[in-house]
């Protein structure tokens, strides 16, 4: 009786490189498009702040630090302010403690910065769009002061608006301007009380 032939056997003419091609070619393929869409929708969803709104007043931003008070000093007053009514601002605030915290100050101009999107949108006190996060209070300024001065033009501030996303050198003394504050937020490292107590007797 003749034996089998195993028809996997060479001389059959079977090309060994054609064994598996085509679902090695559709697998990679659709893999790589997929990773690069979703990292794209990652990192459009990052450029974003993280506004939280404490409900005491108050506005922190998660991505940096920052806390802010939710209004501006339009509604403290009712009308513009100049640079050196914004500090006093500030230490009217601090004087009072207001949401408790006595460390509120002039923004930085990157800081004022970081408040601003074009995908946001706010009104300001004539009802005109202004562009940052609806969480904050509407009807106020569209501008801030920053404690930042001129170098060599001590009588000139930094200023940026929310209607342009633009920063100016103005005028200390001019009286259409506004005022945003802010606060640093400390990170304190979290501990066991046991530890604490023991820190008592480090030298």
């Amino acid at each position: 009786m003749a034996e089998d032939k195993d028809p996997r056997t060479p001389d059959e003419g079977i090309d060994p490189e054609l064994v598996g091609d085509e679902p090695e070619t559709e697998w990679v393929g659709g893999e790589e498009w997929g990773d690069e869409e979703e990292e794209g929708v990652a990192l459009a969803e990052e450029e974003l702040p993280d506004f939280v709104d404490n409900g005491d007043g108050t506005i922190s931003d998660t991505h940096s630090n920052l806390m802010w008070k939710k209004d501006d000093s339009y509604t403290e007053y009712g009308y513009g302010i100049t640079w050196f009514e914004a500090h006093d601002y500030c230490e009217m605030l601090n004087d009072k403690k207001f949401a408790g915290y006595d460390d509120w100050r002039l923004s930085g101009i990157e800081e004022s910065k970081s408040l601003f999107s074009f995908v946001q949108s706010n009104s300001d006190k004539d009802g005109a769009e202004i562009h940052i996060s609806d969480l904050f209070e509407r009807g106020g300024g569209h501008n801030t002061w920053t404690y930042e001065e001129k170098p060599d033009y001590q009588q000139y501030a930094q200023k940026f608006s929310y209607v342009t996303g633009n920063d100016v050198w103005e005028h200390k003394d001019n009286e259409y301007s506004h005022c945003r504050v802010t606060r640093d937020v400390v990170q304190e490292e979290w501990e066991p009380e046991w530890r604490k107590d023991t820190k008592t007797f480090e030298r």
